[in-house]
């Protein structure tokens, strides 16, 4: 029993640290684009969607781990599965914001017929540039899960977090 309640504790622990570092991020990414857009004197207000969406990517990591997905390159040197993963976890944040993207415009205009011209006139070098981020943002993050992998569970978070 006392091995169950440390997986799952484990478990709660890792996925808490995953959504606050993707929220971070998306909030930060979300503030970015409101004061660009403040500039045009153009209101911004998805700071809920920077929520859920690092709420929903962190659930994402962690299923993809269970199953072991995107675990094809442990045996190479670290930049390789740390490029994959950060790779594959971008395919999931574009499949994230496209079902994100429908689901505002279904309760935009409410007609299922305009949908898809609003949905692909919503795609713009700024969503592009978005997706960029993300694989760039995911590279530490993956590198240091990499690393602690290889060095062993607890000792990155035991030299940031313990005294020396």
């Amino acid at each position: 029993m006392e091995g169950i309640k440390q997986k799952i504790w484990e478990g709660f622990k890792a996925y808490w640290i995953n959504a606050l570092y993707i929220t971070l991020f998306f909030s930060v990414f979300a503030n970015y684009t409101r004061l660009i857009l403040a500039n045009y004197e153009i209101s911004y207000a998805h700071y809920g969607v920077s929520l859920i969406k690092g709420l929903v990517l962190a659930k994402v990591i962690l299923i993809a781990e269970h199953f072991h997905i995107g675990q094809g390159f442990e045996d190479k040197p670290l930049v390789i599965p740390t490029l994959y993963k950060s790779l594959l976890f971008t395919v999931c944040t574009i499949i994230l914001g496209v079902i994100e993207l429908l689901i505002r415009v279904l309760l935009q205009t409410g007609n299922s017929a305009s949908v898809i011209d609003r949905f692909i006139g919503s795609f713009s070098y700024e969503w592009l540039a978005k997706m960029l981020v993300v694989f760039v943002i995911f590279i530490p993050f993956f590198g240091i899960r990499e690393l602690s992998r290889v060095l062993g569970r607890g000792k990155i978070s035991g030299l940031f977090f313990q005294k020396r």
